[in-house]
């Protein structure tokens, strides 16, 4: 069972395009990069371990390193093989965003309802 809301995974995989893109979905154009990286890792590391072993394992499914029914063993295999920080891990995968959104899909989430739930209004 996820440890995680859909609506975090959601905000990383806006944070990771903002960061990929530079621009951010909350209208912040001119940060720049840093400032979306900053945030990125910043919420990241906030998680508990729970939901960072949870993240880890949404984009291991993602990739097709784990199917959907495996979710229970990716999930503990992110907690025992962890020796990284969870941000520094994730934001060293270049298609983080599309692994995370894949995996969603995978097991059932929407990650377009998730999505529209975290962004504002406009």
């Amino acid at each position: 069972m996820l440890q995680i809301t859909s609506d975090k995974i959601a905000y990383v995989i806006i944070r990771a395009r903002d960061y990929d893109s530079g621009v951010s979905a909350w209208g912040a154009e001119g940060r720049g990069q840093h400032g979306n990286e900053a945030e990125l890792r910043a919420f990241i590391a906030g998680l508990n371990e729970d939901e960072q072993a949870s993240l880890v394992a949404v984009m291991w499914i993602g990739r097709g390193s784990f199917e959907a029914e495996e979710l229970e063993e990716a999930i503990a295999t992110a907690r025992s093989e962890k020796t990284t920080p969870t941000e520094d891990y994730l934001m060293g995968e270049p298609k983080v965003a599309d692994y995370l959104e894949d995996g969603m899909d995978a097991l059932g989430l929407s990650p377009e309802d998730a999505e529209d739930d975290v962004l504002p209004m406009t």
